[in-house]
């Protein structure tokens, strides 16, 4: 774990995750949410997060689906749960394979939105 400027994350996670979206167009990488995110066209997609593991913007008519399985949740900011953003414990990204799951689902929903202008992010 790496903390500045007040922000905690898994860097060997971030690494793995830079690994699987370095090619992507549009890619930049923020800190945000006590971790570090990354950003397709300026919509987070995937971050190591600062609790451990990932959060994971997904569709929000996925989330139910998405969190029945094993390491994954709702994600709950400020007390209540958030359709649309999961958290994965770091038991379920230990392999490449479990790691580009989540990947892939945060990086399709990032560019299934409309691009941010770049000074909004």
């Amino acid at each position: 774990m790496t903390e500045n400027d007040g922000v905690s994350f898994d860097e060997e996670l971030a690494g793995r995750i830079r690994d699987l979206v370095q090619a992507e167009k549009g890619l930049t990488e923020k800190k945000m949410f006590g971790g570090l995110a990354f950003l397709i066209g300026g919509n987070m997609a995937v971050s190591a997060s600062g609790q451990g593991g990932l959060l994971v913007r997904v569709d929000p008519g996925k989330t139910v689906e998405l969190a029945g399985g094993p390491h994954a949740h709702v994600a709950v900011m400020r007390g209540r749960e958030m359709p649309g953003w999961l958290r994965v414990d770091a038991d379920g990204v230990g392999t490449k394979g479990q790691l580009q799951r989540w990947v892939d689902e945060g990086v399709a929903y990032a560019r299934s939105l409309p691009g941010k202008p770049s000074g909004s992010r």
